[in-house]
């Protein structure tokens, strides 16, 4: 590398031999090399962390190159890893003594001469450097490194360079313009008097340098700094505030043709939307935040309702749980209305201390283990989007654990609902290193079955409790990355009866001990340019893991789903030439025990994960292909980042992805919930065998420094999740634009599914969906839906059909009761239905 740096310096000189050419070291390595291979160059620079004093630094690099030295990088982190507090002063009195030094190595003081400045690590703190792709809006204060030369926090054994608090300049939480409020610390100011002396002024002798220095004092500036953010409202007294305020006002607007819904409310129907035209709702949230101390802290966010609209067309959201109710009382109805008003909207609390961190959560996200060595998904990832507030959910609900110290690579897991659906359950994780080998060790014990029922909205299909124990082992051989584990799971199914299918025969077996057992192994081989990967895997009939969270090189849409009752196998490459890249995938999968056909003759019917030790769904026998193509031009930026919307930097990048699966056979059934959102049933079937494709394609594009462009297009054939036959012929595309203030979104979609997941699983489409979103906001717009101030106006229009909700061309009588029921089957052209909202959000 240095013979480079050499090569390039020349090339410089021969261009422009007046310019002159610096080089960054780290530290003094390989300084020999350097004044052999780089010896052209003329200004030494260098990464340096050695404390108060750079030692021999300046005397080392004169002997053995002889030129200027500037600092290119050096300072000292605010943050006290012994005390577990911010130590502004310390910050201030390192940087100080370093500066000082610095003066004094200056030319005609005395001393080496050959320092020229330097460059303070850094100007303000770097939430992003502890998660890298996580925890981005939190100040970790996770110590990665150890280094005795900063005494002041330094305990043998133990790391305490903090790298998210190396800033002059502390950061505040985003404020509702989108900003990053600053906060000078003590160093700010302490650098700010210690600039004011020019080094190389006539009158800058080196006493004067010593006199300078002398009179700066880190507890006067530390008082300094604390008193400013105190009056810029960044630090107060009170241990108790509120974090955050929000108001949410709407207007709903309805209307349509054919339509079951009515054009005046009935009091006495249960059905939704329950009348056309005009309602409105408000609903307010508030974030109250206590923090004790600096390493612990909690957030209790709350939700208050005013109106509750009965007329959207997407009639399942967050506040429709304050809709009216009718209850019998000695027989009699009563209406009730004002109820669950007042709800806990999400909680978290977050306590770091020296041997653990503890991270609380209910209804906030968390990530899954599964590049820690949850090699078959244990811990699932619970990161539900909008998802949480349409169905109400009340999950993730637990603890997270993470040991430090003696504790460091035990992670525990705990809690009522780890993620939606969990049964009370808790999972402990042990990793240690041997050798280039790395071991990782789970268990999960669920202590009770999920009580679905005990939730006002929310719902889950409930599952068998299961006790799990995984092994894991991780080496790199050969420039191929090596994992293998083995599984155990589903012992408390063992004796459990099931059907088998044989043609016309219906056959009973009982679930062994060895059905509980499971393997998987993983290659991989990087070399930048080319990434493949291989893997096989073989499930027991009970030995089901989590969903595959890990990212491949080849996109999301064919993985292992990490189900019991399987084998599979699944091979991918990625190869990038320039901007392109090209990224072939193949699976195979199989049950080992296949499904039972809805026609078997009795007594057979369907497997469902309910009522039978185990089910073929998504392990369903598929022979799978795809093709991922990709033009990024900036790869840096890469296009399948979870936040690649908000960080892709490329004028125009775009990928196009192709998926076949061919699938041989039926499915056992699914589990459906029916309208009252708490009876669960089982399907009398499954789809049948068929070929399914999809095409898909996003386009970023940073049109301009303030317009940005996002759109996803998809066609192709889809199924239900239940038993109808029907195979959708679909497609679509939405499209988000930003400009300055201005927030656009659209979407077209024909003949698919509608928002929520009971469409899907009865099958239930619409031959024309339009919806277009404009919105103007006090900073720049989210990309995401998160809150900021903002009003705007939402159009939403569809088609109705046979096979849509609420359509109803003519009312027949009941044969029963004789009352007018909607008939959607009555020859009849197409219906329609449409909304217009209005809506103000403040948010601060």
């Amino acid at each position: 590398m240095y013979s480079l740096v050499g090569e390039v310096t020349r090339a410089i000189k021969a261009k422009d031999a007046s310019r002159p050419v610096a080089f960054a070291n780290g530290d003094l390595q390989y300084l020999d090399i350097i004044a052999t291979e780089a010896k052209d160059f003329d200004v030494f620079g260098t990464n340096v962390y050695r404390g108060s004093s750079f030692r021999d630094l300046f005397d080392r690099v004169k002997t053995a190159i002889s030129i200027p030295v500037m600092l290119t990088e050096f300072g000292a982190d605010a943050w006290n890893a012994r005390d577990l507090r911010e130590d502004q002063r310390s910050q201030a009195k390192y940087l100080l003594a370093q500066w000082q030094e610095i003066y004094e190595q200056t030319a005609g003081h005395g001393r080496t001469g050959n320092a020229i400045g330097g460059f303070t690590f850094q100007w303000t703190d770097g939430w992003w450097k502890f998660g890298q792709e996580r925890r981005l809006t939190e100040h970790d204060t996770n110590a990665s490194w150890s280094n005795a030369a900063y005494a002041d926090d330094y305990v043998k054994g133990e790391n305490n360079m903090n790298e998210e608090w190396w800033g002059i300049v502390a950061k505040g939480p985003v404020d509702s313009r989108g900003q990053v409020p600053l906060y000078p610390r003590a160093a700010f100011y302490a650098l700010q008097q210690a600039y004011q002396l020019d080094p190389y002024a006539p009158t800058s002798s080196a006493s004067a340098i010593t006199m300078h220095f002398a009179a700066i004092s880190p507890t006067d500036v530390e008082r300094r700094a604390r008193a400013d953010r105190a009056a810029m409202g960044g630090e107060g007294s009170s241990r108790v505030s509120i974090s955050g305020l929000r108001l949410e006002l709407q207007t709903f607007n309805t209307g349509g043709s054919k339509l079951r819904t009515p054009k005046a409310a009935d009091p006495a129907s249960t059905l939704y939307p329950s009348f056309q035209r005009f309602d409105r709702m408000e609903s307010y949230y508030a974030d109250i935040t206590a923090r004790p101390s600096e390493t612990f802290s909690a957030t209790l966010s709350l939700n208050v309702l005013g109106n509750v609209p009965g007329n959207p067309i997407d009639e399942i959201f967050y506040e429709n749980r304050g809709r009216a109710r009718t209850v019998l009382t000695d027989g009699t109805p009563l209406r009730l209305n004002g109820i669950d008003r007042l709800s806990v909207y999400r909680a978290s609390v977050s306590w770091d201390d020296r041997n653990f961190r503890l991270d609380g959560f209910y209804r906030t996200s968390h990530y899954h283990w599964g590049y820690e060595g949850d090699f078959f998904g244990l811990y699932r990832e619970a990161n539900y989007g909008k998802n949480i507030d349409i169905y109400n959910g009340n999950a993730p609900a637990g603890v997270e654990f993470t040991g430090k110290r003696k504790l460091a690579g035990l992670k525990l897991a705990f809690g009522p609902e780890l993620w939606w659906g969990a049964n009370p359950t808790a999972i402990a994780k042990y990793g240690r290193q041997f050798g280039e080998t790395h071991i990782t060790a789970m268990y999960q014990e669920d202590v009770a079955k999920l009580n679905a029922s005990a939730s006002s909205s929310s719902f889950a299909i409930p599952i068998p409790q299961a006790r799990r124990a995984t092994l894991h082992l991780a080496d790199t051989i050969a420039g191929f990355g090596v994992e293998a584990g083995g599984i155990w799971a589903g012992a408390t199914r063992v004796g459990v009866p099931f059907q088998l299918a044989d043609g016309s025969r219906v056959l009973q077996d009982k679930i062994k001990n060895s059905d509980a057992f499971g393997s998987k192994a993983r290659l991989t081989y990087s070399t930048g340019r080319y990434n493949w990967y291989a893997q096989g895997a073989i499930m027991g009939l009970v030995a089901d893991g989590g969903p595959t969270s890990v990212q491949t090189f080849t996109g999301w849409s064919l993985k292992d789903t990490g189900l019991n009752n399987q084998w599979n196998t699944i091979s991918g490459l990625s190869a990038r030439f320039g901007s392109f890249e090209i990224a072939p995938i193949l699976l195979y999968q199989k049950p080992i025990v296949g499904p039972v056909p809805f026609n078997t003759p009795a007594p057979g019917c369907p497997r469902n994960v309910v009522d039978d030790p185990f089910a073929v769904r998504a392990n369903r026998e598929t022979y799978g292909a795809g093709l991922l193509l990709t033009f990024d031009p900036t790869p840096a930026t890469w296009m399948y980042a979870w936040d690649s919307d908000m960080r892709e930097d490329a004028r125009f990048a775009a990928n196009v992805g192709y998926v076949y699966r061919r699938l041989p056979t039926t499915m056992d059934a699914a589990i459906g919930i029916l309208a009252d959102g708490r009876t669960t049933f089982a399907f009398p079937g499954a789809t049948p065998a068929r070929s399914l494709y999809e095409v898909r394609s996003r386009i970023v594009s940073k049109v301009a420094r303030d317009v940005r462009l996002i759109a996803n297009l998809y066609t192709g054939t889809a199924e239900p999740n239940g038993n109808d036959p029907r195979l959708l012929h679909r497609s679509g595309v939405d499209l988000r634009l930003v400009k300055q203030h201005v927030k656009v979104m659209a979407a077209a979609k024909l003949n698919d599914w509608g928002p929520f997941d009971y469409h899907r699983d009865f099958n239930l489409t619409f031959p024309k969906q339009w919806l277009t979103d404009v919105s103007y906001s006090i900073g720049t717009p989210q990309w995401w839906d998160l809150p900021e101030t903002k009003f705007g106006v939402r159009g939403t229009w569809r088609a109705l059909n046979k096979y849509s909700p609420r359509f109803c061309p003519e009312r027949v009588s009941d044969l029963t009761t004789g009352v007018p029921t909607c008939d959607p089957t009555a020859p009849s052209t197409n219906g329609s239905e449409w909304e217009l909202r209005t809506f103000l959000t403040v948010a601060w």
